[in-house]
């Protein structure tokens, strides 16, 4: 069996993680730009964010096609159990997270862009239901702060002190 991902999960891997930096910093930034910015970077959020969404359907997808490659040396149970839960738990975050901010737009009621073509009003505005989906996409998106840094914690952990090949299976070339 390899001991490494695939050269499509790898890049997958690494454009995933740009997509959701550039997410992240579209929604930090969409305070601080001046008011004839604002809409544009909301947008860059919203398209960043439908394309981390595209991406993990794909690195999905090649999960089911590709076995994961062993770690080396072996892991105890109780850390692997953990490496799958949070990938699990990544999975489910940034799939859900789109869906979300979605929703949030579309009950909203505002006019907004997918790669440059206007999004047509498909339900009926409806501040409540807004507000909540806006508020559970908040949440999940502050906890994804904390769930992609045990994931590189976790990384550097066992690159550097536990010296096994965890990191280097995602590593192009390697």
């Amino acid at each position: 069996m390899k001991n490494h991902y695939s050269l499509s999960q790898i890049t997958l891997h690494w454009l995933t993680l740009l997509m959701i930096s550039l997410t992240y910093s579209a929604m930090l930034l969409s305070d601080s730009v001046p008011d004839e910015d604002r809409a544009l970077v909301k947008n860059l959020h919203f398209n960043f964010g439908i394309s981390v969404w595209i991406l993990m359907l794909a690195r999905l997808w090649l999960r089911h096609r590709n076995p994961i490659p062993r770690i080396t040396p072996q892991l105890p149970d109780w850390q692997l159990l953990g490496a799958q839960i949070l990938h699990w738990g990544l999975y489910l975050m940034f799939l859900s997270l789109p869906v979300l901010g979605v929703l949030a737009q579309a009950y909203g009621g505002k006019t907004w862009f997918l790669l440059g073509w206007q999004v047509p009003q498909w339900v009926i505005p409806n501040d409540e239901a807004r507000s909540y989906l806006k508020q559970t996409h908040e949440l999940i998106a502050n906890l994804g702060y904390f769930v992609i840094g045990i994931h590189g914690v976790a990384a550097l952990y066992h690159h550097y002190i536990r010296r096994d090949d965890t990191l280097r299976r995602m590593m192009p070339g390697k």
